[in-house]
């Protein structure tokens, strides 16, 4: 048998976290595997010699990709020269759309290498043209949810759902949990987590209509402690936004090593009674912790009105969407009101049985106690190279 002959690529963090696992998956059922790309820490760690920095790449989000055009268009080709080169068995590429299908684009254009896409594009929620044009030079896709296979499938392409990388995190006991009430003197009081986003922009965006929010909640629940984990890019804003909170303890990683500050987060995650959350992935983490939850977001008018013509779901919060339920509030854009936001919080800390119910399903459908994603990942792309 030949060695198997991979190359991937990746553009950000969270697409190096999945390509580590995935790399790892391929060593343990392919141990002759040999691998070429571009990715960060993680895939490094698992044997890859990245070809350039991964931050090239991660730093070329919407807001910044006119000024750097040129230089990430070099950076395509020269990516799409190298896969070629090496005629691997397969290319994957993992998330980062605006770099990863151009470049399967040039691969296909020239060769007839196998390509894989890790991650599934929002096609359920939004532009669903997408899936159609990306089946031009994608042959496989790995879903991170359940419900996403058919999308592709239709579109011409092979999609295997692999599991969210949700539930190989670690979580939290409910003897961390207590430990953490104890270390802030919290006791058995009732714990409001708040999550207002790990940009500064949503958190200057979303600070006004949470600190009223809370203070609502406050008002109704007198003996509520708060606690707010802080992004590192962000933390400064946190600080600043909850300056005035009462009885509100602000989880902020930059004195703490990476590990030390991401165990006393999810202890955090597992001693609260509720929270109130931007909407994203978040929800998933919230999940995995039994934490009950309230989602609010806003955005500025136009994205307001633009979104709100495009979105094709009745709900943006991923428990709601993989558990086929409703139970999740959500504050949307001109919904999103302190208001609103308070009485839900009431309303889930005297009823949250139905959020847990939800949850454990959410859990249980993206694969949680089953095999780990990363390897689940790999024997998707073995099978996707047989003969069919």
């Amino acid at each position: 048998m030949t060695a198997l002959r991979v190359f991937i690529l990746a553009g950000e963090p969270s697409g190096d976290k999945l390509g580590g696992a995935l790399m790892a998956g391929l060593k343990t059922l392919r141990p002759d595997v040999v691998f070429e790309g571009i990715g960060g820490p993680q895939m490094q760690a698992e044997g890859l010699v990245s070809r350039f920095d991964m931050s090239e790449l991660s730093v070329m989000g919407l807001a910044e990709i006119l000024p750097k055009y040129l230089h990430l268009k070099r950076r395509i080709a020269q990516t799409a020269k190298a896969v070629v080169a090496m005629q691997p068995d397969v290319l994957i590429t993992i998330d980062s759309p605006d770099f990863s299908l151009r470049v399967a684009k040039q691969v296909k254009a020239c060769s007839d290498i196998h390509t894989v896409h890790y991650v599934a594009p929002t096609v359920w929620a939004w532009r669903p043209k997408r899936a159609a044009k990306m089946a031009h030079s994608i042959d496989q896709v790995l879903a991170l949810l359940p419900f996403e296979p058919p999308f592709m499938q239709a579109a011409g392409m092979r999609c295997d759902f692999v599991g969210h990388p949700v539930v190989a995190e670690p979580v939290a006991t409910d003897t961390d949990a207590q430990a953490f009430r104890a270390a802030y003197g919290i006791g058995d009081a009732p714990l409001l987590m708040v999550l207002p986003g790990s940009r500064n922009s949503e958190v200057a965006r979303l600070g006004a209509q949470f600190t009223s929010a809370v203070a609502q909640i406050k008002a109704l629940h007198p003996a509520m402690r708060i606690v707010v984990p802080a992004a590192a890019p962000v933390a400064d804003a946190v600080l600043h936004l909850t300056a005035d909170w009462p009885d509100t303890t602000v989880l902020d990683p930059r004195w703490q090593d990476y590990a030390a500050a991401m165990t006393e987060k999810r202890a955090a995650f597992r001693a609260a009674d509720v929270a109130v959350a931007a909407s994203g992935t978040v929800s998933l983490e919230l999940a995995a912790a039994d934490t009950p939850m309230v989602i609010a977001y806003d955005m500025s008018p136009l994205s307001r009105f633009i979104i709100g013509r495009m979105l094709l779901v009745d709900t943006v919060t991923l428990v709601n969407l993989v558990s086929e339920t409703r139970v999740v509030p959500e504050f949307i854009g001109k919904a999103c009101q302190p208001e609103g936001i308070a009485a839900a919080v009431s309303d889930i800390l005297n009823a949250p049985d139905a959020q847990h119910a939800a949850m454990a399903l959410t859990m249980q459908r993206l694969g949680q106690g089953g095999e780990a994603p990363g390897l689940r990942a790999a024997r998707a792309v073995l099978d996707g190279l047989q003969p069919r």
